[in-house]
Formats: structure tokens, sequence, C-alpha cells
């Protein structure tokens, strides 16, 4: 393999990884298909939408990242582009999978009986796409929910989904097809439409995203809500999103691509993830202590689920994983310049936002009958489609990094500054 200081040198997608990416699909279909045919039907969905959601935050994430540097001109970043910049080309992709697990949820349907009376709902977002949620002689209708149904309804449901991922992967995909043109023609022409790009999406972004997450993950308890939870969601998406790049550009250090990539390119990366775990406790803190302070019933209600004994060991992992983690290593300066602590640190921060985004999903999808003590409230179901979704993740955008013609944006205006990058 080729180590030389070259920026033709594109990267092959061939070997270990390629097959054990395919492997880990295989494995995630076969779960999936085990979980629908052995009655988990509930338990699957509500790993589908977590993993489908993760997915695509982590695609999105590239395209923040790309936005942010070109809005900032910053020019430490210039040689790592590509990482982020294959993310987005994978979102259309992430967006697709996420929308038709999301329509899947809704109209597939299963019977409950409450009082002993049938009736039938999804097996997503049945808190507010229950039929008989919305008849007064029912026996279950809600008037809450009822009042939020102009909102809440299918149609603008999906309206709004689709057009925010259709919003994000357009220029997730236009700020690749820049980089690629100034790499063909040179200039400025192309790196100064980056920036105006850039700049219209990170506003449109801003707005959107809060409204993303309350969408795709708050209505599942559709009478609760919080403020904080847009933003609550969008550090959870940067630092899972920083930790996987960092460990696919760690990855291809370690495989003598990108030899450009020094220590201090790695020490950024690390410095981004201590500061935004923080960030990320800040609002999780908020969300929580201004709940618990007021116990207000109709806030309460999220926590008081989520302290019951089968998701609190969980819920205060959640923390200790999150937080407590990067605190004790990440804050250091060594830490941040060893590739094998910043890959262990990667691996234990995208668990741990797996862990987070579970936290918000299980306990508003998986059936009473189907919740345990501890430790069984995770079954097979759970790392089966995890691994499959991390199969399919990396083989997507393991091949989409293929495809670029160089490994750096070799015309980039800031390139020399990323090369001679020191902290």
């Amino acid at each position: 393999m080729k180590t030389h200081n070259s920026f033709d040198e594109q990267y092959q997608f061939t070997g270990k990884i390629k097959t054990w990416s395919l492997i880990a699909i295989v494995i995630g279909v076969v779960t999936i298909l085990a979980g629908f045919l052995t009655g988990h039907q509930q338990r699957t969905f509500s790993n589908l939408l977590l993993m489908g959601y993760y997915f695509t935050c982590a695609c999105t994430a590239g395209v923040m990242f790309c936005a942010i540097q070109y809005a900032a001109q910053a020019g430490w970043s210039a040689s790592i582009l590509r990482v982020p910049q294959a993310f987005g080309k994978v979102l259309p992709i992430a967006a697709a999978i996420l929308i038709i697990i999301i329509v899947a949820g809704l109209k597939m349907t299963h019977v409950i009986y409450v009082d002993g009376k049938p009736h039938v709902e999804p097996y997503l977002y049945a808190r507010w796409a229950t039929a008989d949620l919305h008849v007064k002689s029912s026996g279950i209708y809600d008037s809450v929910i009822e009042g939020k149904s102009g909102y809440l309804n299918f149609p603008f449901f999906i309206i709004r989904i689709i057009g925010m991922l259709m919003i994000y992967s357009f220029f997730g995909w236009l700020l690749s097809k820049y980089s690629n043109s100034e790499d063909e023609l040179g200039g400025m022409r192309f790196y100064n439409k980056s920036f105006v790009a850039s700049a219209v999406f990170l506003v449109l972004f801003g707005f959107t995203v809060p409204v993303f997450a309350f969408d795709t993950i708050m209505s599942l308890e559709a009478r609760w809500f919080s403020t904080m939870f847009g933003w609550y969601n969008l550090a959870a998406l940067w630092v899972s999103g920083l930790s996987i790049m960092a460990l696919v550009l760690i990855y291809l250090k370690k495989q003598g691509y990108m030899p450009w990539v020094t220590m201090d390119h790695i020490h950024n990366m690390g410095l981004f993830m201590f500061a935004f775990s923080v960030f990320w406790t800040y609002t999780w803190f908020a969300q929580f202590l201004l709940t618990y302070y007021a116990n207000i019933p109709e806030e309460a209600a999220y926590f008081y689920r989520r302290w019951e004994p089968d998701f609190m060991v969980w819920f205060w992992l959640n923390i200790v994983v999150n937080f407590g983690a990067p605190l004790l290593v990440l804050m250091s300066r060594d830490s941040k310049r060893y590739l094998g602590t910043m890959q262990v640190m990667c691996v234990i921060l995208i668990c741990g936002h797996w862990l987070d985004y579970f936290q918000m999903i299980a306990p508003n999808t998986i059936n009473t009958q189907e919740r345990h003590w501890y430790w069984g409230v995770i079954t097979w179901v759970e790392p089966g489609v995890f691994i499959g979704f991390a199969g399919l993740f990396t083989f997507l955008v393991m091949n989409a990094l293929s495809k670029f013609k160089s490994l750096a944006p070799k015309k980039h205006p800031f390139l020399e500054e990323s090369l001679h990058h020191h902290i």
C-alpha cells in the first residue's frame, strides 16, 4: 500500500473491512427477519427507528462539519474534508431508509387490549397515530392528542420529515460537487460558492434540526414536550458524528492512507469531541434539572418512566459514559495525541450515544410485556440491528470515499495551512 504524500492517491475499498461490513449487514438482516418472525415486531421496529435515526444523524453530521469549516473559513481541516464529504454523499440513502422505517412503522399495525376492548395501533408513533385516540366513543379518546392533530397527522408529518431530509441531502451533495469541481478547475469560484452554500445550510439546519428531533423522536411521547430536546439531540448528533469521523480518519491513517494527517489533526478532533460532550451534558442536565425541580406531572412523566427499575441503570449509565468517560480521558492533552486512546474513546462515545438514543426511544416503543429487569431490557435484537447498520454505514461510506479521485481537496485554498497545521 502506498504511504507517500500523494494527493492523487485514491482509497481502495477492498480487503477485510469490505468483507466484515458485508458480514455485519447479513447479521443485521437476519436479526431483523428473526425479530419479525419470532413475535418481536415491536422491539424490532423500535431498533430500526433507533438505528435509522442514528445512521441519518451521523451522515448529517458530516454535512454539518463541512459547512462549519467553509463558513468559518477554517484552514486546519482542509486536508480531511473528504471523510465528512463521504458521509454527506451517503445521506440520501440513510434518509430513504429512515423514511421507509417511519412509514412502515405507521402503516403496519397490531391489536392491543385496553380494559378488555381491542384497539388497532401502529408499531411506531402509537401515542398520536392510533385512530381510536381521536374517537370520543372509543374509550381511549385523548383530547390533548386530538388538539395536536393539526400538526401530528400522517401526511403533514411525512411531508415535514421528507422535506428536511431532502434539504440536508441536497446541501451534502452540493458541497461535495463544488469540492470536486474545485479540484478540476481550480480558482476561488467554487470555494466562494461553498462558503455561500454553507452559510445558507447552517441557517436552514439551525432552524429545522430541532423540528426534525421533535418529529422523529419526541413525538413518540406525544403528550410530553421539551424546548431543550432539539438542542439535546443536536449535541448527540454532533458528538457521535465527530467520533465516527475521527475513527474513520484513524483507520485510514493506520492503513497508510492520508499520510498528511498528523496527530495535530487528531488532537483537534479530540478537542471537539471533548468540548461537545460537555455541551451535550449541559443540555441533558438542563432538561433533567428543570423538570425535576418543577415537578410538573405532564413533564415529569417522561423521566418517571426512565426512573423505573427496568430503565434506571441505563439512564444513569448514559451520563457516566457520555460525560464521565470524555471528562476523565479527553481532558488531558496527551490522551488526544495517542491513536490508541482516541480510537477507544471514539468507540465508547459511539456506543454511548447509541445508549442515549435507546433511552429516548425504547421506553416509548417497547410493549409492557417485553420490559424486564435491567439487563433484560436489551436483548439479542439490539446488538444484531446495531451490527447490521454499522456494517451498512461502513460499506456505504467507505465505498463513497473510494469514488473520490483524491483523498484530499488538492486545490482547496487553505490546503497548505492544513498540511502545516500544528497545535
